[in-house]
């Protein structure tokens, strides 16, 4: 396929070793302050997204807003009129003109093969959230609460979700994320038009994330998805404040006749790893199925990074197999590499040289399926499993998240006293 201009100067980037500024003129070059940022998923919609341009340590850096979540960037690379900027842990940038108080340009996700160039402009922000002022009533607070969801629309199990919201940090704002089977749609946060309609939210530099809705009464939604500008889909909402989804150690397991894992992958140094290694013996493990391109895995990995530090000592071993978006060795681990030192992360990462669902599930052809990045496998001191767990709710999810949180210590420490 032949290159365009745009994506062969993608490519020359990528190469680029970043000479990242810190002066005074860069710190000049943006102006600091709250900014509005729209990545155009088509010709008619529109991701809104706010991040702070600040001077952090005296270096020029960039705070990403999604709710309570900030996502500090510091790699920042200006030239004239040009700003190019690296997202942290993922394979991902923008590359911009900057323009008085406005930045026009693209975000380009590395880690997507197509529809992986997304239009951007973003200026010094005037205002709120969503440019409209809204006055705040109980009735233009509907989204609050507890919502059983079906996407696509579709009846299946797999298809439902479970949105939460709350109020946001202004009276025009609501928070919350939807949970899945497969894990959490992270910090969403947006606006309420008028009664009726509604918007949010969240890009983290991996996903773009976008929900709208309309309500159709004040407990039933109909609305629109969209990931990127790769995918869109419908779903529907009920209020619901009781429904649960399928137990997440359920859905994962072995199959008859097997009771242990077994697998053998080079870890960051190019070294083979395997359970039946001596550091293994007599320790609980936690299996870690992830990929650096993952949010989900992301906060998996800033929960497990401190209890592998506090638990070590007493016998715990965390290992995460690597299942990245690319059959490059050298970029696959380069981009680990990003994500183990972001979260400053001292156990084990493994490279397994395949990408997806279905070649995870051909590494590990004991497990019944492989759902969801993350998954979860606990094995204790006699190297059987004892528990897998699909998904992970993360710190977006609220008190599903401080739940998994005290659930998963306990056990651990259970495995680690037997």
């Amino acid at each position: 396929m032949k290159k365009t201009p745009l994506l062969k100067s993608a490519t020359i980037f990528i190469v680029l070793i970043f000479s990242y500024v810190n002066n005074s003129v860069a710190q000049n070059a943006l102006k600091q302050g709250i900014w509005h940022g729209v990545l155009h998923l088509n010709d008619t919609t529109e991701l809104p997204f706010n991040f702070e341009v600040k001077n952090k340590k005296e270096k020029l850096a960039i705070e990403i807003m999604n709710a309570e979540e900030r996502i500090v960037v510091d790699e920042i690379l200006l030239k004239g009129d040009s700003v190019h900027i690296r997202m942290p842990i993922f394979d991902s940038e923008f590359r911009c003109k900057h323009v008085g108080d406005s930045l026009i340009g693209n975000w380009i996700n590395h880690s997507r093969k197509d529809k992986n160039i997304i239009p951007f402009n973003a200026s010094v922000s005037k205002g709120a959230f969503n440019v409209k002022p809204i006055v705040y009533t109980e009735k233009k607070n509907l989204l609050i609460g507890r919502w059983k969801c079906a996407f696509s629309p579709k009846t299946s199990e797999e298809s439902f979700a479970i949105g939460v919201f709350k109020p946001g940090n202004t009276t025009t704002k609501v928070a919350g994320t939807f949970l899945t089977e497969t894990g959490d749609y992270r910090f969403l946060e947006g606006d309420i038009d008028d009664a009726t309609r509604f918007r949010v939210s969240c890009f983290d530099g991996s996903h773009a994330f976008l929900f709208t809705g309309n309500f159709i009464s004040p407990d039933s939604i109909s609305g629109d998805y969209y990931s990127g500008s790769h995918w869109h889909e419908k779903w529907v909402a009920q209020r619901n404040e009781k429904f649960e989804l399928r137990n997440p150690d359920s859905l994962t397991y072995l199959k008859p006749g097997f009771t242990k894992i077994d697998f053998n992958f080079k870890n960051l140094e190019g070294k083979n790893v395997s359970l039946t290694d001596e550091k293994f013996k007599n320790k609980v493990v936690i299996i870690q199925l992830m990929g650096s391109w993952c949010p989900n895995c992301m906060d998996e990995t800033k929960f497990l990074t401190p209890l592998y530090d506090k638990y070590k000592s007493k016998g715990l071993e965390v290992v995460g197999l690597a299942f990245e978006k690319t059959d490059d060795l050298k970029k696959a681990t380069t981009n680990v590499i990003r994500l183990k030192n972001h979260f400053h992360s001292n156990y084990e990462f493994l490279i397994t040289d395949k990408t997806g669902k279905g070649q995870a599930l051909e590494a590990l052809p004991m497990l019944n399926a492989v759902m969801a990045f993350p998954t979860t496998i606990y094995i204790d001191k006699k190297g059987e499993v004892r528990k897998i767990y699909t998904g992970f709710y993360g710190p977006a999810t609220g008190n599903a998240y401080t739940k998994y949180v005290e659930q998963t210590t306990l056990f651990v420490e259970k495995l680690l006293a037997e």
